[in-house]
């Protein structure tokens, strides 16, 4: 005879269920009513979507560094209605690492699209570039280093004729876990020229340097995402701890003051790409740690959680560790870069490769 459930059996039994429950609602939807859906999927020859730009007549751009699994060439593509085309298949290597590694893009004011490479896994002896796409009636020529010397370049935007860059790891002699964000100005980057940084100084392209405080997951990666809203005020984010960075510029274009942003509970523990909604000083942060793209209202330091995923592979579109954003009218595109650190919500990097993307109000 099987043995009869008692009262605290059977509570136990529903306390179980209803964690199950919400557990697998995590893992499948959205929270306050955005749901990611698919957008793109990608073979394992192109593993970790990242940077994505928008270019002339709306079209958009996506990197793939193949940082999971780099024994494929990077490569950048066009995402379009059905999936996404080839763009640039051959990418410039780097002389000492044989990899090219291209993260963040954008288009300049010059018509030609710039990205930022990232060699630090690679190599730490500061292999890192940012180059320049020589662009010729919508499609790529010649691709040339604008700068290099960086450690870890990140993040690329251009706000009117000054293009800003992160470092994510430009260290001082006394300062093992700093980062920077840089500035270059549309005059100064010339095709044909390459600008020589000066690694572990405080070189005249530094704008503003800052500290990671580093946690539970070891990284002391610094300023990642990088963005300007209404005011033209730069606002980057800390992969390594999720602090939150607004960069206040003088008329010249200088530093006038630097601050830590002071973000509505909950604490979000690892910012990597952003994006800002300049109509309405939003800024659409990818939390990469807890699989979760998050709104902080820049006017009122507000945080809300705009999507939530569990330890998803992607499938469907769910969240799988996004890394970059990009706002396209009411659209927010989403890159799952999938390559977990320890600690993350995302526990391995698997297939299917995806693009996601959240249908805004």
């Amino acid at each position: 005879m099987l043995a009869s459930c008692g009262p605290q059996q059977s509570a136990e039994k529903k306390a179980v269920a209803q964690a199950t429950d919400q557990a697998a609602e995590t893992a499948d939807t959205a929270t306050q009513g955005a749901k990611p859906r698919l957008l793109a999927t990608f073979p394992d020859s192109l593993n970790t979507p990242d940077g994505l730009a928008l270019g002339p007549n709306g079209r958009v751009f996506l990197s793939i560094p193949n940082l999971a699994d780099n024994k494929y060439p990077a490569r950048i593509v066009e995402l379009t209605a059905t999936g996404y085309q080839p763009f640039i298949s051959h990418l410039p290597v780097e002389p000492a690492t044989k990899k090219a590694t291209p993260m963040d893009l954008a288009f300049g004011p010059d018509g030609n699209l710039y990205y930022a490479e990232n060699q630090y896994e690679n190599s730490k002896e500061y292999k890192s570039r940012l180059m320049r796409v020589l662009m010729r009636n919508g499609k790529p020529g010649a691709i040339e280093t604008a700068v290099d010397n960086f450690c870890l370049a990140n993040a690329t935007v251009w706000k009117g004729n000054t293009l800003y860059v992160t470092d994510s790891q430009w260290d001082m002699p006394d300062n093992d876990k700093g980062s920077a964000v840089m500035r270059f100005s549309l005059a100064e980057l010339k095709p044909g020229t390459t600008i020589h940084l000066k690694p572990k100084t405080q070189d005249p392209h530094v704008l503003a340097m800052f500290t990671t405080t580093v946690n539970e997951t070891g990284v002391d990666n610094g300023a990642d995402g990088l963005d300007y809203d209404s005011q033209g005020r730069l606002y980057t984010g800390f992969f390594g701890d999720g602090s939150f960075h607004r960069l206040t510029l003088k008329p010249d274009g200088s530093l006038a003051k630097q601050e830590v942003v002071p973000v509505a509970a909950p604490k979000i523990p690892c910012i990597d790409g952003l994006i800002i909604d300049r109509a309405t000083d939003k800024a659409y942060v990818c939390d990469s740690r807890l699989n979760s793209i998050d709104v902080i209202d820049l006017k009122t330091n507000a945080h809300t959680v705009l999507a939530r995923n569990g330890d998803t592979n992607g499938a469907g579109g769910r969240l799988d560790q996004p890394a970059e954003v990009l706002l396209k009218g009411k659209q927010l595109i989403v890159s799952d870069y999938d390559k977990p650190e320890k600690h993350f919500v995302n526990t391995k990097s698997d297939a299917p490769h995806t693009e996601s993307v959240i249908d805004l109000p």
